[in-house]
């Protein structure tokens, strides 16, 4: 199992839509209901989110937010710490070097081909070529899997989980208390690939006080998609829901459990062009 089987819908087959309902409202209703009583109660919170599949429940928590009339796009993250930390340990592991000494910047999303680990950005993720880059992109990809299959099913990364969690809060509350220069990579609102149809993407921001978070526009994908998936591929797995399949799931969780119905999730372009990107 992994993350996107918590929220993967088949467009073709109606009943493939009723089998997953419920897995959906594991967490898609349950994120909605909570960002709607953040809105309500307090609209000024910051909002992290680490519930699966994060490329699509942030997005969930931002709309909802909308309807609500109090969306700050600078006060909602998608907490994908996880992935730099699983990237930093296995390229310490690959090169024989403490994780400490190579960090490298995660971006694109939470979920297989949109996990993006920049090993060029560190002087020893540089090194790896090959079989053994490959072998380690798809491991920071799938290191999740790893642990379902270790587990036999019966449980996911959940201390891995917790950790992360804990460490962008303590990023955040540095930041919140005046520290500067507090870098960390995470799934926000952003108009990076905007152009391109993605409204969200996990990329280097700096926390501070009076703006939440400041967007680092040094993103380039071009050293990761010249050895792996293009960037058509890349972009395309961060649109995993489209309008319609959505809305139409989202009006058979409300006869179920008969409550609204949930916000749509904003409307991608397809397809999307992105030769120029």
């Amino acid at each position: 199992m992994t993350r996107d089987d918590l929220f993967n819908v088949c467009a073709s087959s109606p009943s493939c839509l009723w089998v997953l309902i419920v897995c959906t409202q594991t967490n898609a209703s349950i994120v909605r209901d909570l960002a709607a009583s953040v809105g309500r109660v307090a609209p000024e919170a910051n909002i992290l989110v680490i519930s699966n599949p994060v490329n699509s429940t942030v997005p969930i928590v931002a709309k909802t937010l909308e309807k609500a009339g109090v969306f700050d796009p600078r006060r909602v993250f998608g907490v994908t710490t996880l992935d730099v930390v699983r990237a930093a340990r296995f390229v310490g592991e690959v090169t024989g070097n403490d994780p400490k000494n190579t960090v490298v910047p995660v971006v694109g999303g939470h979920s297989g081909a949109t996990i993006v680990p920049l090993l060029s950005q560190n002087s020893y993720g540089k090194s790896i070529s090959g079989d053994d880059y490959a072998k380690l992109v798809y491991r920071i990809q799938f290191g999740g899997d790893e642990v379902v299959k270790a587990k036999d099913g019966a449980g996911s990364a959940t201390l891995s989980m917790a950790y992360a969690g804990a460490k962008f809060t303590n990023a955040l509350l540095r930041g919140l208390n005046g520290e500067k220069g507090v870098i960390t990579p995470t799934f926000v609102k952003s108009d990076l690939y905007a152009n391109k149809g993605v409204d969200f993407f996990s990329s280097n921001v700096e926390l501070g006080v009076c703006v939440l978070f400041s967007l680092l526009r040094s993103v380039s994908l071009n050293s990761f998609t010249r050895k792996m998936a293009s960037r058509r591929s890349i972009l395309l797995a961060l649109s995993p829901l489209r309008s319609k399949v959505y809305s139409r799931l989202a009006c058979l969780i409300s006869k179920r459990t008969s409550r609204r119905v949930m916000p749509s999730l904003h409307r991608w372009q397809d397809p999307i062009d992105v030769k120029h990107l």
